[in-house]
């Protein structure tokens, strides 16, 4: 292809002249069709992240679906929407397959068969609207292309005007403003770019050629347009030492686009070899390409080779030992790194990948329905789990302001318990129920451990208030019953002793014995004092489990005491030949006595007990 149109003295052309001549005009169209097709795809570029859809459930399959409506404009999501409608219906196909088996199983009849999914409404209502957006912004695009085309051609039609009818004064300012308007325009329908810049481009050629009024302006503009190809031919020509191609082939696409949209032409002594340089930098990276591509094509067998081993690798990977979710995420990890090796090999055409993209496929759902099934058992187990500590949180939490501090203190240390025994939940509730479990739990101890200090204070008061009473009794005036009443009183009222110090009660009890045995008392109602002291001690304090003793132990006492008293007397009833002044009589009848006394004191004592309330 020749920019210029001038006529030209022909030479003898030889045929491997011709042969290249050919290829340079083949590789120079196939660049120019290139520029074409991205030109009008400018807006459907795009860098979105593409996700492992495939390996996604379909909830967040339709979570992505609508990230990507939101915040990407819709040109741009044709390939990660196709890659989730891949995923979304082959999963969805899945899912009603295993529905309808189960349906057919229970003795349903195929043609009654019904399944809707709300998770299917909302990917079929998303689906809708992209494609709505779609179809909107493709007939905005067709109509926008067309207007673009529409200006272009009034402005060649402009500015064949120009150079027929335009005023030598004025006609170069008409002309840039030509030129400054064509470069604003946007891109045209692919099929019509070619033509339409060639056409623009002969004109703007004619113009300058018609230009020999304003001569300075002519030669200012080829001079600066020459200085901006020699630049973008020496761009083209260090392509061809860029490593990867396909970054080279991209660069070289736009410096067509550079070339064709905003430089004008050079005089007419360079147009020929400005644009010889050019297409023979455009053949060589075009050459490479190819070469490229040939030897790609070579190394296909030796690609699916590789990608089949990774597939068959991963169809073999044993799942058989993995029994919790540390275990499968190990596997997780390595089947991912698998899959990483997978694509690393890299990428096949269409027609060559389809086949060895299956076995990777079932090889991987092999893999993944283990592990689902793992999962799906786990997510039951966990959802009764969940179940179990939240009875656990609703306890705690009912219990945290509770003041039964002895039964709540075990309840509480219980569950506890409880809580470490139960496995995992879901991970989105396992937060939010721990916090609360251990809310609950803080509160409550905070709370005993707050009221234990203040007790520790007060008991150790009790403590040293108590030593000293007992000090003072010591050497108190107590000559009857009224004060012994009111020293017993007065005991209790000091409050209560902690565990560690009860035995400061057996210190009182002694020194009160010292001044009951001074007393003009019976020995009956001194006994009853003291005991009626000891117990109302266990009353203060709320030692429920020792009164609870002492009552079982005078029943028991008071047992003993029948059986032995009733053996004597039956050992009396044996002596009938003796008199009642017999030595052995008279100590039988004793002992019967002295029982009967001990057992009026017992049954007294249990008395004193039953009338207690606690």
């Amino acid at each position: 292809m020749l920019e210029n149109n001038e006529e030209k003295v022909e030479k003898p052309i030889t045929e491997k002249q011709t042969k290249t001549n050919e290829e340079t005009e083949n590789a120079v169209n196939e660049v120019e069709n290139e520029v074409a097709n991205e030109s009008e795809k400018a807006d459907e570029k795009h860098e979105i992240p593409m996700l492992d859809y495939a390996s996604m459930e379909l909830e967040k399959l339709v979570d992505e679906l609508k990230k990507l409506l939101k915040s990407h404009p819709i040109q741009q999501l044709k390939s990660n929407v196709d890659a989730i409608k891949t995923a979304f219906n082959s999963k969805f196909g899945a899912l009603l397959a295993k529905k309808k088996g189960a349906f057919l199983a229970d003795g349903g009849n195929s043609i009654d068969f019904q399944f809707s999914s709300p998770v299917k409404t909302e990917y079929n209502n998303l689906l809708g609207e992209y494609k709505a957006k779609r179809d909107a912004y493709y007939s905005q695009l067709e109509k926008k292309l067309k207007e673009n085309l529409d200006r272009r051609n009034n402005l060649i039609e402009e500015l064949k005007s120009l150079i027929k009818t335009a005023d030598s004064k004025t006609m170069y300012n008409d002309f840039q403003e030509i030129q400054n308007r064509w470069k604003s325009i946007g891109a045209v329908p692919k099929t019509k770019y070619n033509d339409t810049w060639r056409t623009y481009h002969h004109h703007v050629e004619r113009f300058y050629d018609l230009l020999h009024l304003n001569k300075d302006f002519r030669e200012l503009d080829f001079k600066h347009n020459l200085e901006e190809k020699l630049r973008l031919i020496e761009r083209a020509e260090a392509l061809n030492e860029v490593e990867d191609v396909n970054v080279a082939f991209k660069e070289l696409q736009e410096l067509h686009r550079m070339w064709k949209e905003d430089i004008g032409p050079v005089s007419r002594e360079h147009r020929e070899d400005v644009w010889g340089r050019f297409s023979e930098a455009t053949k060589k990276i075009h050459d490479r390409r190819h070469q490229h591509y040939r030897e790609l094509k070579s190394k296909h067998q030796e690609m699916i080779d590789a990608k089949l081993a990774v597939a068959a690798e991963i169809s073999a990977y044993d799942t058989s030992n993995n029994k919790t979710h540390n275990d499968w995420q190990k596997s997780i990890a390595e089947i991912e790194k698998l899959r990483k090796k997978y694509f690393d090999i890299g990428k096949l055409p269409y027609s060559k990948s389809e086949a060895v993209w299956q076995e990777f496929k079932v090889a991987t759902k092999k893999f993944n329905t283990a592990k689902n099934a793992f999962y799906k058992e786990e997510k039951s187990s966990q959802n009764e789990n969940l179940k179990k500590k939240m009875e656990l949180v609703e306890l705690a939490e009912s219990l945290k302001e509770s003041e039964d501090w002895s039964e709540t203190t075990n309840t509480m240390k219980r569950i506890q318990a409880d809580w470490k025994k139960i496995g995992h939940v879901p991970r989105k509730f396992s937060d939010d129920i721990w916090k609360r479990f251990k809310n609950a739990c803080n509160h409550y101890f905070d709370r005993l451990h707050a009221r234990k200090n203040e007790q520790n204070k007060e008991q150790l008061a009790v403590v040293e208030t108590k030593k000293e009473f007992i000090e003072q009794i010591k050497t108190a005036e107590i000559s009857n019953e009224e004060d012994v009443e009111k020293t017993l009183a007065d005991w209790r009222a000091l409050g209560a002793l902690p565990r560690n110090a009860r035995y400061l009660d057996e210190k009182f009890n002694k020194a009160m014995d010292a001044h009951l045995d001074k007393l003009d008392m019976s020995r009956i109602d001194i006994e009853m004092m003291k005991f009626k002291g000891v117990i109302d001690t266990y009353l203060s304090q709320e030692d429920y489990r020792k009164l609870d003793s002492e009552q079982f132990f005078i029943r028991k006492r008071i047992d003993e005491t029948v059986r032995e008293m009733q053996q004597l007397e039956n050992n009396l009833s044996f002596i009938s030949n003796a008199t009642e002044d017999n030595p052995l009589v008279q100590n039988v009848r004793n002992g019967i006595q002295e029982f009967k006394d001990q057992l009026d004191l017992w049954q007294e004592k249990l008395d004193y007990l039953r009338r207690l309330d606690y």
